[in-house]
């Protein structure tokens, strides 16, 4: 199997993915990279050709979750003849970062929403969307799966100067110090600042609710540069009204990931991220009279003492609260889950050599 080239390269194949390639994939064939995932169909991208994949059953049935199965910006072994219609998927190479959230409703499961991403717009409009709880929200996922992440406000011409400058001051206050841009669709003021930070080879994702401009944004990176769309299906190609989730590959060579608007974002396990997107209060933590500290009504709490003092607000403090017991209450439940799934399997397989015995 290739282990470099250049043609892979230019879609983010590097040494990294080479090595755990070695690891990971066992099987004959050559590497693509998800650019959509339609139920069980996925359409991949290689050096060569854009073409449909189906899983394994080996692999299919292996699978304990959802989060084990491709999705877009993953790398994939896969085996495909030039007159097979569709592409064999074996496994997936070992993912650099990921997005991901607890599946939305009542269930524990988690969903992966992309993989090997290395910056993550966190787009909110500043016209009644701007909300500093989702923002906060987004950005512990975004940090708990390793990629950057910016903010970038948008429809910034629907809202006097003030109002945001007062949006950007909430977010300096809140102790976050990731990028923040600004754009405008009307005005265009802000269009050439987001096209300089975006580099060749790299991924961006674009994740937010629905209205705040993500297609948009990805239609005027295309026309700003007159660039066409490649790797994408006959029924997506250079449209992005956003149905579902899309690697988009400019001729420029940036990468970017349409997704559909989200309403719901839960947290599932991400410690790291809370810790990293409130590294403010994690730092007063050392400070506490109490190792195991919980920062709600011990003496001595070096948290506690900076919220009354005013250091910190206390929505921020709130925030914080509720995100680590939503966290730490889906991860025991998921944990739970998982481990029926697996006593389930174990039963599953028991059966059927009983069965092959009778």
């Amino acid at each position: 199997m290739p282990m470099s080239n250049s043609k892979l390269e230019a879609l983010g194949w590097d040494d990294w993915f080479a090595e755990h390639a070695k690891i990971d994939c066992h099987s004959a064939g050559t590497y693509g990279r998800v650019a959509a995932v339609d139920r069980e169909l996925f359409l991949l991208i290689n050096e060569s050709e854009v073409f449909r994949a189906k899983l394994s059953g080996k692999y299919r049935h292996g699978s304990v979750s959802s989060s084990q199965l491709p999705c877009v910006g993953d790398w994939v072994c896969v085996e495909k003849a030039p007159a097979d219609q569709f592409g064999v998927v074996h496994c997936i190479v070992g993912r650099r970062t990921s997005l991901r959230r607890k599946m939305a409703g009542a269930s524990v499961d988690e969903q992966m929403v992309a993989a090997n991403v290395d910056v993550v717009f966190i787009v909110q409009s500043c016209h009644y969307d701007f909300n500093l709880k989702r923002l906060e929200r987004y950005l512990v996922m975004v940090m708990d799966g390793g990629a950057v992440p910016h903010i970038l406000l948008t429809k910034t011409d629907l809202v006097e100067p003030e109002v945001l400058s007062a949006q950007l001051a909430q977010i300096r206050s809140a102790g976050i110090d990731a990028p923040v841009l600004t754009l405008s669709h009307v005005t265009k003021e802000g269009i050439d600042e987001l096209q300089r930070v975006l580099l060749p080879r790299n991924t961006y994702c674009f994740v937010g609710s629905s209205g705040v401009g993500k297609s948009t944004i990805i239609n005027e990176l295309i026309g700003h540069a007159a660039l066409e769309t490649h790797g994408v299906s006959g029924t997506g190609e250079g449209r992005h009204t956003t149905v579902r989730r899309e690697l988009i590959v400019l001729a420029n060579g940036v990468m970017v990931i349409d997704n559909p608007g989200m309403r719901e974002f839960g947290i599932l396990g991400a410690g790291g991220g809370i810790e990293a997107s409130y590294s403010d209060i994690v730092s007063l933590s050392s400070q506490c009279h109490f190792r195991d500290c919980t920062h709600t009504n011990e003496p001595g709490c070096a948290v506690l003492k900076a919220m009354e003092s005013g250091r910190i607000s206390a929505d921020h403090y709130d925030n914080f609260l509720k995100l680590r017991r939503e966290s730490e209450h889906h991860q025991a439940s998921y944990a739970e889950k998982r481990k029926k799934d697996k006593e389930f399997g174990r039963y599953i397989k028991s059966a059927k050599k009983d069965l092959k015995g009778e």
